[in-house]
Parts: structure tokens; C-alpha cells; sequence
């Protein structure tokens, strides 16, 4: 079946859901991880014993408390019992188990089998809910699964971030180990859970209400900044959005790493992370990702990303723990997808930054003369550079001028 076979079943319920689909196997997870299996009692005998039916459990096998918690909690999360199997919450939301497996795993779900009862009333109106939108007209099929998509891949990131955070927490207030601190959270975090939920549906509607201001309403306004700041230059024309696009790189940060342990290279990484989004949301900017020892962020204006810049680079110098950065910024134009930055200004960005001594801030002649009348910032040459994939360039380091930069608490 190609991908319009699988579009047109998407547009068009269908009355069963894809029996010829062939018997898939299990490709991320095994069904034990999927679904919590009774612990035996220790004179039991299970040679030679079937499964266990949902219904009832075996009598020589109890749930440990553990076990117990941890099903309490899934149950909760999942809003009821895994009662249904794949084909059931395919053919329940009218479509094909193959349509159906496409946005399981753009959500980053396992391939399950047919036998498996994995899945409850929750997952069919989910699934649903979103063919309905492409149905109805509201999204395409390629919309549905690039925003389902996101979901499930910010989703992840965000609650291996959550889980890592609290363990770290009860290791700390409670003084036991890791592996104990990571038992206990299933029975702490049903009190977290009410709590997190609203605070994730609350700032969901806060980013994406920026979001749209950043991407929509306030755009033409920096394309018409950036043709005025690089006129002439062709490169950057068919790309769509203008920003100030920056890359702050800890010095020394592999060799420091291998001298430190386990605890203090985390308590490194998190306050170079924290004192990150910290300056560059305080600046109006956006992180838009941090990988190891280097930090990606974006601004809507050149002296936006000029103020950002400055203020990580001084705090990097300051700060008694982190070593310094090098910091490099670009203003120009970029292509924004998957959560990500794409163009030759990104790129031109990232080879300033390998240019920039320990505790400077780089930026490209264009970006300078975008920021030369503003006399927060002074501008000063420093010698052309061959880059590679963009020929000679001229960088200028930029210092502070008049003012006192961005006010940080």
C-alpha cells in the first residue's frame, strides 16, 4: 500500500480496521514491558502454567506492593484498564491497522501485536480525535502527522526530564540511592500528577500564543529588517523568517568533563542549562535546543540577539563553577521545522562561534552594520577569515556599549 492508499483511508472510515495487515513484530518493546505481569509467590509451581487471563489472577501468584503502585498509576495515566487490542482501536476509530500504526509511531509508540491488550478507550478517542481533524478538512494528512509528531517527540523529552528531576530530588531530600529514589517515585507522583497536567496545558497555551505572535504577527516586521540589513544578498532570500540566530560553546568542556564524577558533571550541565533559558527568556529569546556543552538560541531582532549574547558571555566569565563561552550571532534569515533552525545563517553562526576567543562574542560584518547606530553596542574589525563554505568573512567582536545589558534577577 503506498501513501495515498493510506491518505484516502484516513479521508474515508472504513467498516473494519485492516485485516489484511499482516501479524507485526513487537520492534521497540516487549510485551512484558508493555504490560505489568503478577510476581509468583516463591513455592509456587508455574512449569508448564498459560497466562494469566485479564480477568483473573492465578492463585498461586500475588502483585508485590511495588507492583501494585505501579498499576495503580498506569491505570490512572492511561484512563482505565488496557482492555483492547490494536485491531479494536483501529476498526473503533474507522481506520486501517497500517493508517493507524503511522501515527502510533509518529507519536514514538511501540509496534505491538495482535494478540497484545495493550491499549484502553483513551487511545481510540485520541486516535480519533485526530483523523476527525483531517476528515472535517481542518488538517492534511502530512499537518496530522508532523504535528502528532511533535507531540509525541516533546512529550518524551519533557517527561524523561520530569522523572530524571524528581529521582535527583529524592535522592537528595531522602539521602537513598538512585536505584531506591527510582522505586519510590511510582508512589509519589500520583500527588504530582493533577499539578503537572494543569501546569503542562498551561504553558502550552502560553507558547503557543507566542509562538504565534513570534511566527505570524511579528514576522513581516523582521523580514523587512533583514532586507534592509543584507540587501543584495540572494543566499538568504527564499527562506522565510529573519532572526538573530546564536551559539554560546563552553571552553574546556570535554577535558573537564572526564575529570569529574557522575553527580558533579550533572550539576554542571544543569547550571549551564538553567543560567541559559534563564538569560535568553529574560532577553525575549527562544532556546531552541542545548546539546552537550553548546546552547542554540533565537531572537527577533539583531539587538535582541546582541543583548542575549553579551549577557551569556558575561555570566559565563563570572559565574565561580562554569568555565567561559564563546559566543557567535548572526542576523539573517532562517527555515523553522520539527522545532528546529535551518539556513546558511545557523551555519555561518556555528563557524563564528569557533572563531570567538574565551569570554567574546562574535558577528559577521552584515550583522554589525545591522547594529552600528546603536550605541548600546561597539563594534570593532578583527582580521578576515577563510570559513569554510563561506569564503573570506569579516568577524567583528562585540562589546558593550551604553547601558547595562539585560537585568537579570
Amino acid at each position: 500500500m503506498n501513501a495515498e492508499d493510506v491518505q484516502q483511508e484516513i479521508r474515508s472510515p472504513v467498516n473494519d480496521g485492516a485485516a489484511q495487515t499482516p501479524h507485526a513484530v513487537v520492534e521497540n518493546a516487549t510485551l512484558e514491558e508493555a504490560v505489568l505481569e503478577t510476581v509468583p509467590d516463591s513455592g509456587a509451581n508455574t512449569a508448564g502454567a498459560s497466562s494469566p487471563s485479564a480477568d483473573a489472577a492465578p492463585a498461586t501468584g500475588t502483585l508485590s506492593a511495588e507492583r501494585l503502585a505501579a498499576k495503580a498509576l498506569e491505570t490512572r495515566l492511561l484512563g482505565g484498564e488496557r482492555t483492547l487490542r490494536r485491531r479494536e482501536v483501529a476498526a473503533g476509530a474507522g481506520l486501517s491497522l497500517l493508517s493507524a500504526r503511522k501515527l502510533w509511531r509518529a507519536l514514538g509508540f511501540p509496534n505491538l501485536g495482535d494478540d497484545d491488550v495493550a491499549f484502553t478507550e483513551r487511545d481510540q478517542a485520541a486516535l480519533a480525535g485526530i483523523v476527525n481533524l483531517v476528515r472535517a478538512g481542518e488538517l492534511t494528512e502530512e499537518a496530522a502527522i508532523s504535528v502528532t509528531r511533535a507531540i509525541g517527540q516533546m512529550t518524551d523529552r519533557m517527561v524523561v526530564w520530569q522523572i530524571e528531576a524528581l529521582v535527583e530530588d529524592l535522592v537528595h531530600q531522602q539521602g537513598v540511592p538512585d536505584s531506591v529514589a527510582r522505586k519510590r517515585l511510582v508512589s509519589e507522583l500520583p500527588s504530582l500528577v493533577d499539578a503537572l497536567e494543569e501546569m503542562l496545558l498551561y504553558s502550552w497555551r502560553r507558547q503557543l500564543n507566542a509562538g504565534v505572535q513570534r511566527l505570524a504577527v511579528r514576522a513581516e516586521a523582521g523580514l523587512i529588517s533583514s532586507e534592509e540589513g543584507r540587501e543584495g544578498d540572494e543566499d538568504d532570500a527564499p527562506l522565510p523568517l529573519a532572526r538573530a540566530v546564536g551559539f554560546a560553546d563552553l571552553v574546556s568542556y570535554t577535558s573537564l568533563s572526564r575529570r569529574m564524577n557522575e553527580k558533579t558533571l550533572a550539576q554542571l550541565v544543569q547550571r549551564f542549562e538553567n543560567k541559559c533559558a534563564e538569560i535568553i527568556s529574560v532577553g525575549g529569546g527562544r532556546l531552541v535546543k542545548t546539546v552537550g556543552d553548546e546552547v542554540l538560541y533565537i531572537a527577533e531582532t539583531p539587538a535582541a540577539g546582541a543583548e542575549i549574547s553579551l549577557a551569556l558571555s558575561q555570566a559565563f566569565t563570572e559565574d565561580e563553577i562554569l568555565p567561559q563561552a564563546r559566543v557567535a550571532m548572526v542576523w539573517g534569515r532562517i527555515l523553522s521545522r520539527l522545532g528546529d533552525i535551518y539556513g546558511p545563517t545557523v551555519n555561518l553562526a556555528a563557524r563564528l562561534t569557533a572563531l570567538a576567543d574565551p569570554g567574546a562574542v562574535l558577528v559577521d560584518s552584515m550583522t554589525a552594520a545591522a547594529l552600528d547606530q546603536d550605541d548600546r553596542f561597539v563594534l570593532s574589525p578583527r582580521p578576515a577569515e577563510d570559513v569554510r563554505g563561506f569564503g573570506e568573512i569579516h568577524p567583528v567582536q562585540l562589546q558593550r556599549g551604553r547601558g547595562h545589558g539585560l537585568v537579570l534577577d
